[in-house]
């Protein structure tokens, strides 16, 4: 924005500690973990849904961009403010305000952080289950932005499968709840929905309340090692063809584990890996192990290996949760593509993996939740490519293909500004017509992040 008349006014309104203009501050609220990046004008950062009202009722009435953001871990640049105007920081609204055991919920607001809820409601013998790679550093807001998802979506779902009840202020600063506490609800639309995964361009998520569920008393992990990539996918449709509903079905191939070994040490061996987590109670969960690793050996595993007690399987999960920061630390320009794929077509995916390293002389590093079919494929490349003609084109194979396949090209990171070019690839005329309905009823000036698929 050229003119910046109204941030004396916007400060006065707020207060000196809730904006700030200062560089530093505008740069760091200007991307997230993709690599894409623009200045806001001003940063603000609430301490209470009141003072979100007011930004949003004074943005409203002058037009001004507002950029919410949660921990800034998003991977699709959905968080850079590229129209200027206010990247709206809701880290500090960032309590835990309640956990009901007898009712089984929490309220929370937006700046919690995924671990920290999870932390405090394992300690009353129950589970929060959605788990994204980034639990330790994304929020509870930016996980709802986004209907994150993580290894446990398999047998738990995703964010979504745990919003009982949203609090949104609108763009006009009004403050609607949506939902409740009630674990079952059909009273009206279920509005809540409509906003989670909404990439903060219908309104801006202030509070949730959030379904439990209990502690599984026991876990086991099994890690299997492979040949090839395409083995370990093929293992995961014999484990589900067996009956089996495992809480997470992980995958990973060679360019992943050797970024992994390469990072940290301990960092399992071999050129394919699967990771299989199971829970429930400790009498299932060792028979269940038993019979896994078998399919497992049966599927021409090379090792199998177990972590039987929580310790262990953390360890393992530390090592999992790692491999995005090890790829990274290849020094190569990571393009990470979280694709979805009907279950049946993860050996395809895998072959077609490997043939588009060769075509396109990129490398490709490939792991995720082969359970639910959501595989992250990186393309990875020097950082002067990451623009480049070559890395477009293999990112317009990879997508056309999962698309044939009647796959999407997004399964938890949202399309933001990454994957903002595809978008009509991946939608017809009315159901886009459909989503500028919709945008335009609830933000008529466009002001709640624009720039992104829906301008």
């Amino acid at each position: 924005m050229n003119d910046l008349s109204w941030i004396p006014a916007l400060t006065k309104l707020l207060g000196k500690a809730t904006v700030s203009v200062a560089e530093d501050a505008r740069r760091e609220h200007g991307g997230d973990a993709w690599f894409a990046h623009a200045m806001p004008d001003a940063v603000v950062t609430p301490r209470t849904v009141s003072a979100v009202q007011k930004l949003m009722r004074f943005c409203h009435a002058r037009r001004i961009p507002v950029t919410p953001r949660g921990a800034g871990r998003g991977y699709v640049g959905g968080c850079v403010p590229v129209a200027g105007g206010v990247s709206l920081s809701l880290k500090k609204l960032n309590r835990i305000r309640a956990i009901n055991a007898a009712d089984s919920v929490a309220t929370v607001e937006p700046g919690v952080i995924t671990s920290d809820l999870q932390s405090a409601v394992k300690k009353l013998g129950l589970f929060y289950p959605p788990d994204p790679a980034s639990a330790r550093e994304s929020s509870i807001g930016g996980n709802l932005a986004t209907n994150a998802g993580g290894p446990r979506c398999l047998k738990y779902g995703v964010t979504r499968n745990y919003a009982l009840g949203l609090d949104i202020v609108l763009v006009d600063g009004r403050l609607v709840h949506c939902g409740g506490r009630a674990h079952k609800n059909k009273l009206g639309f279920n509005l809540a929905d409509l906003f989670i995964g909404s990439e903060g361009m219908l309104g801006v998520i202030v509070g949730a309340t959030l379904r439990l569920i209990p502690l599984p008393p026991a876990r086991a992990v099994l890690v299997a090692n492979f040949a090839r990539a395409p083995q370990a996918a093929a293992a995961v449709n014999a484990i589900i063809r067996a009956g089996f509903l495992p809480a997470a079905l992980e995958v990973a191939d060679q360019f992943t584990l050797a970024a992994a070994r390469a990072h940290r040490p301990g960092a399992p061996a071999g050129d394919a890996l699967l990771l299989v987590e199971i829970d429930g109670q400790k009498k299932s969960v060792a028979g269940e192990t038993r019979a896994l690793e078998k399919i497992l050996r049966d599927c021409r595993a090379l090792t199998v290996s177990k972590a039987l007690t929580d310790a262990a399987a953390e360890q393992l999960w530390n090592i999992r949760r790692d491999f995005s920061h090890a790829l990274k630390a290849t020094g190569l320009a990571k393009l990470n593509e979280d694709i979805v794929v009907p279950r049946g077509k993860l050996v395809d995916l895998f072959n077609f993996a490997e043939k588009l390293q060769k075509k396109f002389t990129v490398n490709v590093a490939c792991f995720g939740h082969a359970g639910d079919g959501n595989i992250h494929v990186n393309l990875m490349v020097p950082p002067a490519d990451a623009r480049a003609a070559n890395s477009r084109r293999a990112l317009n194979a990879l997508f056309k293909q999962i698309l044939a396949w009647r796959g999407s090209i997004t399964g938890e990171h949202g399309i933001g500004l990454a994957k903002k070019p595809w978008w009509p690839l991946a939608t017809d005329r009315d159901l886009r017509a459909l989503h500028q309905t919709v945008k335009r009823a609830l933000d008529p000036r466009g002001i709640l992040n624009p720039g992104k698929f829906l301008g």
